[in-house]
């Protein structure tokens, strides 16, 4: 029997990770894997998962299954902002039925908590620590694009977290789709810069097709996905209490922002 609606809206809110999708099937187990560290993190909390497309569930499936009345937040597994964050999840949101709370937190980046995760995978593929002193070493922080110069602003100043992560190496962003930089390009930009031991950092949540062809223009090393790593599990549920703690006329007005943008 379902809880009814006044006893549901006191409960903790769901957490619904909102994944895009993809036809490699190793990005749906990488997301599964993931979500399962964030409910070892936060025993008892109710975790989904729904994409925006390709796979399955779809994200108007998972808010649908939801208990009636049952409070959500939905907590973008996208790493800037742009058409998704901005349209897609508004109007999910919106097609909820019952006037059901539905919040949307913010993307996961940029944050400090990426760059972690982000200078881990490096060390991973064979980058030590005196790589980002050396006047030899650089890193393309490669993307997916987007044309919405949010998105573009948002990685950027993720390649400038990572740079000072990594002890101020330079670290040109660049995109897989629809901007410039391409990967290549930023790889000759960096050697023009006499830059010739230049690593790849995939900035992206999960593999893919983009993933990989960014790791295959790599000259030196190539870091794989962000995928599992703890840090991006505390990101998740820290994007999630960010939601959850902002007043609700507060929400009402940042999705509103988000539609009109």
């Amino acid at each position: 029997m379902l809880p009814s609606a006044t006893a549901s809206a006191t409960a903790r809110p769901a957490l619904v990770a909102v994944a895009h999708g993809s036809r490699d099937p190793r990005a749906v187990r990488t997301v599964t894997a993931l979500l399962d560290r964030v409910r070892e993190l936060r025993p008892g909390l109710d975790v989904r998962l729904g994409h925006i497309e390709l796979n399955e569930p779809l994200l108007g499936d998972t808010l649908a299954a939801l208990p009636d009345g049952t409070p959500a937040v939905l907590v973008p597994l996208l790493l800037s902002r742009g058409y998704h964050v901005k349209h897609d999840l508004p109007q999910a949101a919106a097609a909820m039925p019952g006037g059901a709370d539905v919040r949307i937190a913010r993307p996961l980046g940029p944050h400090p908590l990426l760059a972690e995760a982000l200078a881990d995978r490096l060390a991973e593929a064979g980058w030590r620590p005196g790589d980002g002193t050396s006047g030899s070493a650089g890193v393309v922080l490669a993307s997916a694009g987007s044309r919405d110069p949010d998105s573009a602003e948002d990685t950027r100043r993720m390649a400038w977290m990572l740079a000072e992560r990594l002890g101020g190496v330079p670290v040109v962003a660049a995109y897989a789709s629809a901007l410039a930089p391409t990967v290549p390009a930023a790889v000759k930009a960096l050697e023009a810069r006499g830059r010739h031991r230049i690593a790849v950092a995939s900035y992206f949540a999960a593999p893919g097709l983009f993933a990989t062809r960014s790791a295959a223009a790599a000259p030196w090393i190539a870091a794989e996905p962000l995928g599992t790593h703890p840090a991006l599990a505390r990101l998740l549920l820290h994007r999630y209490d960010e939601a959850q703690a902002l007043p609700r006329a507060a929400q009402a007005a940042r999705r509103l922002e988000l539609s009109a943008a």
